[in-house]
């Protein structure tokens, strides 16, 4: 609802009997499907039946290497290994490289190629991306600094709640004047920023998706885009790792894609008949 200080978001839950389902997992569940079908569709349209019939075993493979790797890293992250038996602690990056190292190993065994497959990917990704992030906003995690503007939320029951204390001791947040610990601040909506910027990425994908590029070329636009993307959000994010000139370790990560993408882009810009 709509307040004088802000929006106040609160989780997003169905229960069926005993089975609880959250936002976050509906959204993941999403996010996966969507990324299959674009995969086969858009394989299928090339005339690369093989690849299309594979998708499914790769995308399989993709939530594997996306849980252990986004829960690796978190755990990485915090020093925390109970971390890995929790609902939460989600890292994008993590799950990225962890989805793109399983789907390598896969691809190598089925004897596929994996330009071939990327080229699409990135469209599914950021697809995907787009919509797994508004898993976030309905658990109310990954939110942003403390502000003020006209769309500030609050998330009393977040993962954790925006409260003074968590936005002092677990993001080093700067906070307005005579907070008490338990006031519930507003924030940032950054999940909606990423959902948004992630669905520019994904139409900027689909625009390039007949390219006369070598195969490979389209994942390397996602990757510089993608980078490009994380790096802006950052800036509005709730973190406490800002380690490397005021930059976060996602920013760090977020350029290293980024460049990687370039040396794609630069790589395969040949035409595809050479």
């Amino acid at each position: 609802m709509f307040a004088s200080d802000g929006i106040t978001a609160l989780p997003t839950t169905f229960s069926f009997g005993p089975v609880e389902v959250t936002g976050f997992g509906l959204a993941v569940l999403a996010a996966f499907m969507i990324s299959q079908i674009i995969c086969q569709r858009e394989l299928t349209r090339r005339g690369q039946l093989v690849e299309a019939d594979a998708i499914p075993d790769l995308v399989m493979a993709a939530l594997l290497g996306t849980i252990i790797g986004a829960k690796s890293y978190y755990v990485v992250l915090t020093g925390d290994p109970g971390a890995f038996l929790s609902r939460g602690g989600f890292v994008f990056w993590g799950g990225f490289m962890g989805s793109v190292l399983l789907c390598w190993l896969v691809i190598r065994y089925k004897k596929l190629v994996f330009m071939r497959i990327a080229d699409v990917a990135g469209i599914a990704i950021a697809a995907g991306y787009a919509v797994g992030r508004t898993g976030c906003w309905a658990v109310g995690d990954d939110y942003g600094r403390p502000w003020s503007g006209p769309f500030a939320v609050k998330f009393p029951d977040g993962a954790p709640p925006s409260t003074a204390a968590n936005m002092e001791q677990m993001f080093g947040a700067t906070l307005p004047a005579g907070s008490a610990p338990t006031d519930v601040i507003a924030v940032h909506p950054t999940q909606l920023y990423e959902t948004a910027m992630g669905f520019v990425m994904f139409l900027v994908l689909w625009r390039f998706r007949a390219h006369t590029h070598k195969e490979g070329w389209l994942f390397g636009v996602y990757c510089v885009l993608a980078g490009l993307e994380r790096f802006i959000v950052e800036f509005f994010r709730a973190k406490d790792d800002r380690f490397v000139a005021g930059l976060t370790m996602a920013q760090v990560i977020a350029v290293t894609i980024a460049t990687i993408g370039v040396v794609i882009l630069a790589t395969r810009r040949q035409p595809q008949s050479a």
